[in-house]
């Protein structure tokens, strides 16, 4: 298999290695070899104890799954109040336009 690796100096003798998808697998080297040695024994120690699986997700039970926020729809349906809001900040918008 293989991964991507994001390698950054952050000073001459510090290097970060990070494994792209994986937020869990970061390691320190005094060099950019280092670094890489690092988080490839980091990641084969981690895929020894675990495994990748593949999950379905129905989409179709989450009916928000797609506009997330469609959760706040309506939520000011029975708002006394709102429609003085919205006539407020229309009349701030033509202030500030002027």
């Amino acid at each position: 298999m293989q991964y991507q690796v994001f390698v950054q100096s952050q000073s001459d003798d510090k290097f970060v290695a990070s494994v792209i998808g994986m937020p869990n697998l970061t390691v320190e080297g005094r060099t950019e070899s280092e670094a890489i040695l690092k988080v490839k024994s980091a990641l084969e120690a981690q895929l020894i104890r675990g495994k990748f699986v593949t999950i379905e997700v129905n989409l179709d039970l989450q009916p928000n799954a797609t506009t997330p926020q469609m959760r706040y729809a309506g939520i000011f349906a029975n708002d006394p109040t709102f429609d003085d809001l919205m006539e407020k900040q229309k009349t701030n918008k033509r202030e500030l336009a002027t």
